[in-house]
C-alpha cells in the first residue's frame, strides 16, 4: 500500500501538478463530447476532474456538475478555471478508492483513471454506486493494447483495463450501451502518427431504488 501511495496517492498527484503550470490541455476529453453531447443535462459527477476541462465543458452545457479529485492543487486550478469562465461547479476533495461519492448523479464520468487492481475494483464500485437510477456511467481509459504501440505507457501492464472488465464488474441492473476499444490517432514521442485505442464503457442503470437512498426517510 505504501508503494501505491507513492505513485497514486494525494501527495504524488499534488507534486505532479506542481511540477508544471498546466498539466493537461484544458480541452474536454473527446469521448466525453461524443458520448454526452446529445444527453439532456442533469446532475453530473466528474471523477478525477484534474484541472477541470471536462467539468467546465459539462457546466457550459447546462449540467449541474460536481468535480472530484484527490489533488487539492488540481482542484484549485479547476476552480480558478471555472471562475474565469463564469461557470458554477461544485469542487470536492475525494479519494474514490477509499470512500464513496456523497450522493448519486444522472451522469458519472471518469477518464483515464489507472491504478493497480485492488484499488481499481474499489474505484469502479464507487463509480457505479454513484449513478442514480436511469443514469449513465461513462468510464474511459487507455486500452491495454496500447502497450504494443510506440506511445510510452509501460505501467499499463499493471494498471490497464478493458471496457469489458468494467462492464463485468457492474453486475445486474445495468444496460451496457457501449463497451469497446475505440481507435484514435495520436502522435508518439518521435513525432510519428499512430493508432491507439481507448477503452470506452457507457452503461445505463436500470430504473429502480436509489442505491444510496435511506429507506427510513
Amino acid at each position: 500500500m505504501h508503494e501505491h501511495e507513492q505513485i497514486y496517492g494525494e501527495q504524488a498527484w499534488d507534486e505532479r501538478y506542481r511540477s508544471r503550470p498546466q498539466h493537461w490541455s484544458g480541452d474536454p476529453n473527446p469521448v466525453l463530447v461524443a458520448e454526452v453531447s446529445a444527453m439532456p443535462p442533469g446532475t453530473a459527477l466528474d471523477a478525477g476532474a484534474g484541472e477541470g476541462g471536462d467539468a467546465c465543458w459539462l457546466a457550459s452545457r447546462g449540467w449541474q456538475v460536481t468535480g472530484a479529485d484527490i489533488s487539492t492543487v488540481a482542484l484549485q486550478r479547476a476552480a480558478d478555471r471555472a471562475d474565469r469562465l463564469g461557470l458554477e461547479v461544485t469542487w470536492l476533495h475525494l479519494d474514490l478508492t477509499r470512500e464513496p461519492a456523497p450522493q448519486t448523479y444522472d451522469l458519472v464520468s471518469a477518464h483515464f483513471l489507472h491504478m493497480p487492481a485492488a484499488a481499481r475494483q474499489v474505484l469502479f464500485t464507487h463509480l457505479a454506486d454513484a449513478v442514480a437510477p436511469g443514469g449513465t456511467l461513462l468510464v474511459v481509459g487507455h486500452d491495454p493494447s496500447d502497450q504494443n504501440t510506440t506511445v510510452h505507457r509501460p505501467a499499463l501492464a499493471e494498471t490497464g483495463w478493458t471496457a469489458d472488465e468494467v462492464a463485468s464488474s457492474l453486475g445486474p441492473g445495468w444496460i451496457i450501451e457501449v463497451a469497446e476499444a475505440r481507435a484514435r490517432q495520436a502522435t508518439d514521442p518521435d513525432g510519428r502518427q499512430i493508432t491507439i485505442h481507448d477503452a470506452v464503457l457507457r452503461a445505463r442503470r436500470e430504473t429502480g431504488p436509489d442505491p444510496q437512498a435511506n429507506p427510513d426517510s
